[in-house]
């Protein structure tokens, strides 16, 4: 038996920041908890971005995760969109840094790869792939399960980098 390590998931938004946590033991994964974080819209991006802090915090404090990884977003839906997401994004990156929790970032693609078997995963599939992984898990919406499936992929990938780390 090795380590049970809990870990949360970052799907990073302004409108809807989704999170997740599970626990990996080797390649055991077991549901924690997930949520969608939704800062008021009618608040300045100031107070939006605190509100998407102080609710990281919370998440933190609640759970205790020993590790977390945030998906690399990309957007094309414009500059103005681009700059405000990646706001959000520094937010998700900065709150369990603060608190000197390491963070790892994965490629959207690498996720879906990760989880579903194919880069090019619809929304749908990785939802249902979620469900399958872990069974006892209750997300209601397309962002939590983005960030169970965001943790998934870095439990996956640390238990591959420490193998490589035995073997060299």
């Amino acid at each position: 038996m090795g380590e049970v390590v809990r870990i949360m998931g970052i799907d990073p938004g302004l409108r809807r920041c989704g999170w997740g946590v599970i626990e990996a033991e080797d390649n055991r994964l077991r549901f924690v908890a997930c949520g969608t974080l939704t800062p008021r819209t009618d608040a300045g991006l100031a107070e939006r971005l605190a509100e998407l802090n102080a609710g990281l915090c919370e998440v933190l404090d609640k759970f205790l995760p020993h590790e977390v990884a945030v998906e690399e977003t990309f957007v094309n839906q414009g500059v103005r969109s681009a700059l405000i997401l990646g706001q959000a994004r520094g937010v998700a990156l900065m709150t369990p840094a603060a608190r000197g929790l390491p963070v790892a970032e994965y490629a959207a693609n690498l996720v879906k790869k990760s989880v579903v078997g194919t880069g090019h995963a619809e929304k749908a599939q990785i939802g249902l792939m979620v469900k399958i992984l872990l069974p006892t898990a209750d997300f209601k919406g397309a962002d939590a399960a983005d960030a169970l499936a965001i943790a998934i992929c870095h439990a996956h990938h640390r238990v591959s980098a420490r193998r490589a780390r035995v073997i060299a």
